[in-house]
């Protein structure tokens, strides 16, 4: 496996296929971003799915598969989504997210319509359209490769320059209108962002699947930081590891396409984030959860036993008299009284007395014990 892996980085077309798909997730993994904080996870759908209607109308219009001729219809479309979606939710009682699907619908199905339509027609330069839909990294050139490479220098550095003020803006517009900031300018920079990585995305990943890079990448490096800009990194890191990663799997497994296969491992990289990261982590968040959970318990356990069996706090007492006083208000027995004891002792809140069967309050439990009391007072 690993001397096919190694083989595979001096093989031609896929340091070309790999270079561009590395591209591509640093392109996707920085747009999508804001994408995710501005709530607007859906408008890459949206754009993604209405760019199929310019890719169709193109070679209706032109007769012609040229890459760049479907691709800038692919751009007009996705720029006139982008503009009704804006022009519908400014102007009418239609929320953002009810535009984003209705424009989307009417594009992708007139697109589809359209495909359909083509695909019926007696001459054989239509062959080869539906690679849009889910895309074929194996089509894409030398050139192709250096143009991803290019928008994604020209998307970075202008996010650089306006670094200031699109920050200002994902988070409040308001704000940033009150300032003097050009809410609108920044609108459409940030939507160009977002059309210009997926009509660079469309030949390799597919209209389809699309949304998905563009989401992905920025979600999981939300679970990591609390930065934007360490959420900006990381997003261009994990959508470049999902684009080399796919290409490699794509490469090593037959007949499995490029698109579906970075998608896939960019998921992966959502599912394993979502669980483990140390800050928003599934796994983390319940062992905190549980760790509460305990220590509430045995503080519980101490207040109960002052409460019931003891009159001085410096008094001993022993394990009967506490699971007496844990079962007066919790009901804890047999194995769940063990546990909650084996606790205290592992929180250093009880002692045993030298050796004998009497146990005392450490004096952690007894400043647990003298703080809970000036809370509830």
């Amino acid at each position: 496996m690993i001397n096919a892996i190694i083989d595979l980085f001096s093989n031609y077309t896929f340091q070309i296929v790999a270079l561009g798909s590395i591209a591509l997730g640093i392109l996707t993994g920085v747009t999508g971003t804001f994408a995710v904080l501005r709530k607007q996870s859906l408008l890459g759908d949206s754009i993604a799915h209405s760019a199929l209607a310019g890719i169709t109308v193109s070679f209706i219009m032109t007769g012609t598969k040229n890459t760049e001729i479907l691709l800038l219809g692919a751009l007009i479309a996705g720029l006139l989504a982008t503009l009704i979606i804006n022009s519908i939710s400014n102007n009418t009682r239609i929320n953002f997210e009810s535009a984003m699907a209705l424009v989307m619908s009417v594009f992708f199905g007139v697109g589809f319509i359209l495909l359909t339509h083509i695909q019926k027609m007696p001459d054989s330069q239509q062959a080869g359209l539906e690679r849009f839909l889910f895309g074929q990294a194996a089509t894409i050139l030398q050139r192709d490769v250096y143009f991803v490479i290019g928008v994604t220098l020209v998307v970075v550095v202008l996010m650089i320059l306006l670094w200031k003020e699109i920050k200002v803006f994902s988070f409040d517009p308001i704000y940033a209108h009150s300032i003097g900031l050009s809410t609108q300018f920044l609108n459409i920079v940030l939507s160009g962002f977002i059309v210009a990585a997926i009509i660079m995305g469309i030949q390799m990943v597919g209209v389809v699947l699309m949304s998905a890079l563009i989401i992905a990448p920025a979600v999981a490096a939300r679970q990591w930081t609390r930065s934007l800009t360490g959420m900006t990194i990381l997003a261009a890191v994990f959508g470049a590891i999902s684009g080399l990663g796919g290409t490699i799997v794509s490469s090593l497994i037959n007949k499995f396409p490029t698109g579906p296969a970075v998608v896939v491992i960019a998921s992966s990289i959502v599912i394993v984030s979502l669980l483990f990261a140390p800050g928003r982590g599934i796994i983390n968040k319940g062992l905190r959860q549980h760790g509460a959970k305990q220590a509430f318990e045995a503080d519980m356990a101490i207040i109960n036993l002052l409460t019931h069996q003891l009159l001085d706090i410096d008094a001993q007492f022993t394990k009967e008299q506490l699971q007496e006083a844990c079962i007066i208000d919790h009901h804890r027995e047999g194995k769940s009284f063990d546990r909650l004891f084996n606790n205290l002792k592992k929180r250093h809140m009880v002692e045993r007395v030298d050796d004998s069967m009497y146990f005392k309050l450490t004096r952690v439990a007894k400043l647990e014990y003298e703080q809970n009391r000036g809370d509830q007072l």
